[in-house]
């Protein structure tokens, strides 16, 4: 066999079947769910989580897809150690007794070929309420330096933070929160079939 037969046949069998799902797994190094708040009506307050963990299925093809996202609530960072804890606390996040902020789909909507919006049920401070992301970029690559197909997407929300059981600081803070994800994920290598016995 030649060796541009050999590379033809080794790209065959890493790219996934037509219209087969396929999965990938959140890269935490370039996903940052960040958000954006009124302050004492006069500025914007922002910040970010550090630590993101996922996995999100797409059938391009069919149109169809889940995400499925958890996000460590301590890791939120507004570059001010003092707020940092105030927001970790029982008045916002409350992460000593709800570690986790999570977003799981219910339905993912294609247009074209690529998805456009993420309905789901959002957790936040122990409270799940329904949230539609809108997916206003999306892309896949698989540049020389990557070892494996990589998708990237950004998706934007707003909330109200009442909705979720967190009024603290009505007068100084705004209710409506504007969420912001920046994403990128790494395609999961198929799991080869098993050799038949005596192959």
């Amino acid at each position: 066999m030649s060796l541009r037969a050999a590379a033809a046949v080794a790209a065959a069998i890493a790219l996934p079947a037509a219209g087969a799902p396929e999965e990938f797994d959140l890269d935490p190094g370039h996903t940052f769910p960040s958000f954006a708040v009124g302050h004492l009506g006069i500025s914007t307050q922002r910040g970010r989580f550090e630590r993101t963990a996922g996995r999100i299925v797409l059938d391009r093809e069919a149109g169809t897809g889940s995400v499925e996202v958890a996000i460590t609530a301590a890791s939120v960072t507004t570059g001010n150690p003092k707020l940092d804890a105030v927001v970790r606390g029982e008045d916002f996040l409350d992460a000593p007794r709800h570690p986790a902020i999570t977003f799981r789909s219910r339905a993912v909507a294609f247009e074209g070929g690529v998805p456009r919006r993420v309905a789901g049920d959002l957790t936040l401070a122990g409270v799940t309420r329904p949230v539609e992301l809108a997916v206003t970029r999306f892309g896949c690559t698989r540049l020389p330096f990557l070892v494996r197909e990589t998708c990237g997407a950004d998706l934007a929300a707003r909330i109200r933070r009442s909705e979720f059981g967190i009024t603290a600081f009505a007068g100084l803070v705004a209710d409506e929160v504007a969420i912001d994800v920046q994403v990128e994920a790494v395609r999961r290598e198929p799991v080869p079939a098993p050799a038949p016995p005596g192959g």
